[in-house]
């Protein structure tokens, strides 16, 4: 179980680098107005939440014991991403508000899962 795990964790890391990676990217056309999400943005948001349900059974699985407030607040965090992503993925240029709140949401879950012990 180990091994699956690791797995696991790679690819959900992999899943918030390609979500934070195309907001960083973005960056400089959020300042002329023509800041937009990526596939890569819903694509790495949407390998955070199967990785991540994934994760949450793997440890239950393994009898560990799980903050479930934490997870619940990463969740929800994580499902105010998606939606955004996901609604305004074929707009040819999403508001300074979204984008913003895409990138924060995505930051602010980062330190969730690094500093909530």
């Amino acid at each position: 179980m180990d091994v699956l795990t690791h797995v696991l964790v790679a690819l959900h890391i992999i899943g918030i680098a390609a979500l934070l990676g195309g907001f960083l990217a973005q960056l400089k056309a959020v300042g002329a107005g023509a800041a937009r999400f990526t596939p890569a943005m819903l694509h790495g948001a949407l390998t955070m939440l199967i990785t991540g349900v994934a994760l949450v059974g793997v440890h239950q699985a393994e009898g560990h014991t799980l903050n479930n407030i934490k997870l619940g607040v990463k969740l929800a965090l994580l499902v105010v991403i998606l939606g955004l992503v996901y609604v305004k993925r074929d707009e040819e240029r999403v508001d300074k508000g979204s984008f913003a709140a895409v990138g924060g949401l995505t930051a602010a879950n980062i330190f969730i899962a690094t500093l909530w012990v």
